[in-house]
């Protein structure tokens, strides 16, 4: 069997049941996981402000965690390892679009995230990690998507099929990871990583094995070594059970 050492986890629609908590199934399979010495973390497309911290805390995890789809990458004790900024000027060209299109958007300022509101007074005094769109027409987003990748600037992916998550160019979740394991001393191949969304790509693509859940976006089923429960069937349990049954006790 691989010498698993990591599992990463996204959170929403993977980790997170509907109500936006972790079902207790999950969380036990979880710290059986880390009882049987693999290590457990987040690759989340969130700040590390609010739940991350908190559910971190909740299951007693240790490890560095991936946020804002590899924008920043934390230590369990709050130290920042990486951080990699969006510049002003495309904060600037993110937003003009926005509003050419007339669509939703948000963006992530290392202090929380600022949305729908004139971006002047924010512009050169925040420090921006993330921007998003959102818009009910999917053709909208299609183009928008679109005239984004012509730019060739920006790494695109989505947490949900009516939106555009914008980072720089080349920082991804699996970015993200490649830092934690260089922090842990251990490998890609030595990693397990779910999730559900086209942000989970990457990591899917780089990880030793990819699991997509049931309520994934068909995309990332197809680059899935196999596809689990969906969320509110405790995907993750079921597929920690499956993957560490060699490892990990029975009840």
């Amino acid at each position: 069997m691989p010498d698993w050492k990591l599992i990463a986890l996204d959170m929403d629609g993977t980790s997170l049941d509907l109500g936006l908590d972790i079902s207790e199934e999950n969380r036990h399979w979880m710290q059986r996981a880390m009882q049987a010495g693999v290590a457990v973390t987040f690759a989340t497309g969130r700040h590390i402000l609010g739940p991350v911290r908190q559910f971190m805390r909740e299951l007693g995890m240790t490890w560095p965690v991936v946020t804002l789809n590899g924008g920043e990458v934390w230590t369990a004790d709050d130290r920042l390892l990486e951080r990699h900024p969006l510049h002003p000027d495309d904060i600037r060209f993110l937003y003009d679009l926005a509003r050419q299109f007339d669509v939703h958007w948000w963006a992530t300022t290392v202090d929380g995230v600022v949305s729908d509101v004139d971006i002047e007074p924010h512009l050169r005094q925040a420090t921006w990690l993330k921007f998003g769109f959102y818009a009910d027409n999917m053709d909208t987003v299609e183009r928008i998507w679109a005239l984004l990748e012509s730019r060739g600037r920006y790494e695109l992916s989505n947490s949900n099929p009516n939106n555009i998550e914008v980072n720089p160019r080349g920082v991804t979740k699996a970015s993200g990871l490649q830092t934690v394991c260089d922090h842990l001393g251990i490998t890609q191949d030595q990693v397990i990583v779910m999730g559900d969304s086209l942000n989970d790509i990457p990591m899917m693509r780089w990880a030793g094995l990819g699991v997509a859940m049931g309520n994934a976006q068909e995309r990332v089923k197809q680059e899935a070594d196999f596809v689990t429960d969906v969320c509110e069937a405790h995907g993750v349990a079921r597929a920690i059970e499956r993957l560490l049954s060699d490892r990990i006790t029975t009840r």
